[in-house]
């Protein structure tokens, strides 16, 4: 009789068997499927193309419906992307071709004819879904009068026939495509009634040899092609030699000023040591002004920064990609929540370097330093959206979904890390005693002062990242992907560099000034990049062809989030370089 290990053994070797056998069953979950069997389709939205963020719900135009309209089940990232997807009259059988498959006939009245001008006016394009892949096509089209030459004005015509043309590769579904068909438009120019308009579309499958591992790289393909490859390398160029500049720039400050400097201070009397950045020994270590807001924001910049890591590397390796059906909108909620654990820790443990108490208020300003306002624009461009009827508003179960998230996830995790760092803090170690009154700081030429200074400290970082800032602001606010998580990834190496260097400079030039408070000027100056960044978003939005009052809005609104949150990202990079080096300086003055 057979042990019982025996047996599990057995069990264990027949599962192996079964999992590694090459016959899996077909399914649309791991998208393999048999010839004829039906393949997942939806509809989702159509809006203007020139304006990205105003899009409604495909059935608010007059098509062929349904009946029941039955919405799919979406998660929280695919409502906060804007998808509405829904069932539809077309019907994909795999491998099967249709021919003038008939949708529906009906009468076209006044109204809707007018409502389909309008759309078509506006450029409308639609968005479907088939096995997961989103595919676009217009709904009409429209011809001025100087293509007519008839004299009768421009001609509206509405697409009554859609062909799609579908890839596939052995079992799986590739890539899809849709084309209004012209010869089977419906001229809809002049304001009558149309009776038994037929709409009707076609499905062609065609074999192809691209692997189903690769069908998302078509919607990246835009930033493989030669002109923007070489946008790429001028960019990583410009910002190569930028940081080689910096780098020498630094160098010559080091060996030329800063050596000397201590040379002169180990060698001088009392009194000569006491003249520029030495003199201000006693100073330069004292708390800032409202340091429980200075600790917050290098908090929450902290948490921000380790959010972009972690979004960048999970598109390096694949996991997140365009189009992925609200896929990237999910890991920014969810990981900004799980991350609100870094912030309390960031927070508390800065706060208990300087101070013995009042960590609990640092910690409860850096909890709504980035969030606050956030939410505040977020509520602002909701109303928006829902006055407009655009499928941007959030229905009020997300609303519940997010608020719960902050307050059940997001606010006990930001505790729980500001208590761990508030422990294991370690006490700041000062170079050199404190005095209790600070030395007046002279007044300063105008090219010393802090606006100056923050021009410096963005104008530089900025100049270097300014061509691939442009390919970026092209793939949020367009319909091609420009750049690439490798790109990206490179891009924002590069640009905190260049940012660390430049203010390891700015903060030596203001100790030299007998000016001690560098503190906020270092965090300022660190984040005047995005000040840049925003200034050339508006500068993108007045080139571009978006228009009207909801889609300035949304441009404005969630850029100003975005650059926002790489304020405090620059800023605390900058405070944490800056620190360092105020502290090896005088770290040497003190060896001396």
């Amino acid at each position: 009789m057979a042990k019982p290990h025996h047996h599990i053994l057995l069990l264990l070797l027949f599962a192996a068997l079964q999992s590694s056998s090459p016959f899996v069953s077909a399914s649309p979950s791991n998208h393999i499927y048999n010839v004829g069997q039906n393949v997942p389709f939806f509809v989702n939205k159509l809006g203007p193309f020139n304006n990205p963020s105003e899009t409604y719900q495909y059935y608010q135009l007059p098509f062929c419906k349904p009946d029941p309209i039955v919405k799919k089940k979406e998660s929280l990232g695919e409502v906060l992307n804007g998808d509405r997807l829904t069932n539809g009259l077309y019907e994909f059988k795999f491998r099967e071709d249709k021919i003038d498959e008939t949708l529906c006939q009906k009468k076209l009245t006044v109204d809707e004819i007018g409502t389909f001008k309008q759309a078509i006016n506006s450029e409308f394009y639609f968005q479907f879904y088939l096995d997961d892949l989103p595919f676009w096509g217009f709904i009409g089209k429209l011809e001025d009068e100087s293509f007519t030459h008839d004299g009768g004005g421009s001609k509206y015509y509405l697409f009554t026939h859609i062909q799609f043309d579908v890839l596939y590769n052995g079992d799986r579904v590739v890539e899809v495509k849709a084309f209004g068909d012209p010869n089977r438009a419906v001229d809809i120019t002049k304001d009558v009634d149309i009776d038994n308009v037929k709409f009707s579309y076609s499905v062609i499958w065609n074999a192809t040899e691209l692997h189903f591992e690769n069908r998302m790289e078509r919607y990246s393909r835009a930033s493989l092609l030669p002109l923007y490859r070489q946008v790429h390398w001028f960019s990583f160029v410009n910002s190569i030699v930028i940081i080689l500049l910096l780098v020498g720039l630094l160098a010559l400050i080091y060996s030329r000023h800063l050596k000397n400097d201590l040379k002169k201070y180990s060698s001088a009397n009392e009194e000569d040591r006491e003249v520029g950045w030495k003199s201000i020994h006693g100073d330069v270590f004292k708390h800032p002004p409202n340091s429980s807001l200075l600790f917050a924001v290098v908090g929450t910049g902290t948490q921000l920064l380790i959010l972009l890591c972690v979004l960048l590397f999970l598109a390096f390796i694949g996991t997140l990609y365009p189009y992925n059906r609200g896929g990237l909108s999910n890991c920014l909620v969810f990981l900004f929540t799980l991350s609100s654990v870094f912030a309390g820790y960031s927070t508390a443990s800065f706060h208990g370097q300087f101070a013995e108490d009042g960590w609990e208020r640092s910690v409860g300003l850096a909890g709504i330093l980035y969030i606050g306002p956030v939410f505040v624009t977020f509520s602002i461009l909701n109303i928006i959206a829902i006055s407009y009827r655009v499928t941007a508003g959030l229905p009020l179960g997300s609303i519940i979904v997010i608020l719960c998230l902050f307050a059940f996830v997001a606010i006990p995790l930001l505790a729980f890390g500001g208590v761990i760092g508030y422990r294991l803090r370690s006490k700041f170690q000062v170079p050199s005693a404190t005095k209790r009154h600070s030395k007046e700081i002279q007044q300063l030429p105008w090219y010393r002062r802090t606006p100056f200074q923050m021009f410096i400290g963005g104008f530089v970082p900025f100049s270097a990242i300014v061509l691939q800032l442009h390919q970026v602001y092209a793939s949020m606010w367009g319909y091609k992907i420009f750049t690439l998580p490798g790109i990206l990834v490179a891009t924002l190496i590069t640009v905190v560099v260049i940012i660390a260097l430049v203010n390891i400079g700015l903060t030596y030039i203001q100790l030299s000034e007998e000016d001690h408070e560098w503190w906020w000027r270092s965090v300022l100056c660190g984040g005047s990049p995005a000040i840049f960044m925003f200034a050339y978003c508006i500068y993108f939005y007045a080139r571009s062809r978006m228009s009207g009052f909801l889609q300035l809005s949304f441009f404005i609104g969630y850029n100003a989030c975005i650059c926002y949150a790489f304020f405090l990202i620059f800023g605390a990079i900058s405070f944490r370089v800056s620190l360092l080096f105020v502290r090896h300086i005088y770290h040497n003055v003190k060896r001396e």
